[in-house]
């Protein structure tokens, strides 16, 4: 009997429904609900927040979260020791963490990549001078060296993006420089420059396209260092200054209460563990994804 129109529509219908699933079944649900609910936490923490969370009521200093004896669900997770709603402030430092993770990953991202691209396609004297910079940046102690510049600077937001940017880009100038010195050797780079493509064309249209998967990973990832970079030196009184909400700022503020007020200083705490575990769970998922020769492993 001979498939009829409609038989064969709801076939394909069916098809296309089961590679949908598929697809779905296969992504990283966690860690994408997770970054989304911190993106959209950053973007409308000024309509989100339910206190203000840089005003201090005194009045109310250490209440314990909503389901403890002494709680109020007008605090769903306590205040701090100076009487700021906890939660407000948990939104508010989202809004601190995205700005600060994207711009230096955006930073660090194009300061590394424009090295990598000019190292490895024109090689000689250039690629050695890059090689030789990179590998000094990587030797270095990170955070102590962040930390003795956010000395000499001072604390501040544009500061901390600027230290941060500045010592992060060795990582993507050395992964990428092996990527466009793989990519510099195929067929299409070659032919390229035998019929005279300028050389910043095929490096912004031929090797850049090729190296993309690589930085989207890289970024990922870098993501996640960031935010504890930033959140470690915020800890320690060189990174966003009071009474500005930031994560690590919250650490610092409820270390001495965390045998009496555990909320104050667990909160902040789990927040950072999730974004972290977060970002890197996703830049694995997509390491695997974006490189067929790990798909296989």
């Amino acid at each position: 009997m001979a498939a009829t129109p409609t038989t064969i529509g709801v076939r394909e219908l069916r098809q296309r429904r089961s590679l949908s699933w598929r697809v779905i079944r296969q992504l990283p649900i966690f860690p994408l609900f997770i970054i989304t609910l911190v993106i959209f936490c950053g973007v409308f923490s000024n309509v989100l927040v339910p206190h203000d969370p840089e005003v201090p009521d005194p009045l109310l200093r250490l209440q314990p979260p909503a389901w403890q004896d002494g709680g109020s669900w007008d605090y769903p997770l306590g205040t701090d020791a100076v009487g700021r709603d906890i939660f407000s402030r948990l939104i508010a430092g989202a809004r601190v963490s995205l700005i600060i993770g994207l711009t230096v990953v955006f930073i660090a991202g194009g300061i590394g990549t424009t090295l990598a691209l000019i190292s490895g396609y024109f090689r000689g004297v250039t690629d050695l001078i890059v090689s030789r910079l990179t590998d000094a940046v990587i030797s270095m102690p990170f955070l102590v060296i962040a930390t003795a510049a956010a000395g000499v600077l001072g604390a501040s937001m544009r500061n901390l993006i600027l230290i941060l940017g500045l010592l992060s880009w060795a990582g993507y100038a050395r992964i990428l420089r092996g990527e466009v010195l793989r990519v510099s050797q195929l067929d299409f780079v070659t032919l390229a420059k035998i019929t005279g493509v300028p050389s910043w064309r095929i490096l912004a249209f031929h090797i850049f396209p090729n190296i993309a998967n690589t930085l989207i990973v890289l970024a990922t990832l870098q993501l996640g260092t960031t935010i504890i970079a930033s959140a470690s030196l915020d800890f320690l009184g060189l990174g966003i200054p009071p009474p500005t909400p930031a994560w690590g700022s919250m650490l610092s503020e409820g270390r001495a209460y965390i045998r009496t007020a555990w909320w104050v200083v667990t909160m902040p705490g789990i927040a950072i563990a999730l974004l972290v575990m977060a970002t890197n769970l996703l830049g694995d998922w997509l390491r695997v994804r974006l490189d067929p020769r790990q798909r296989g492993m």
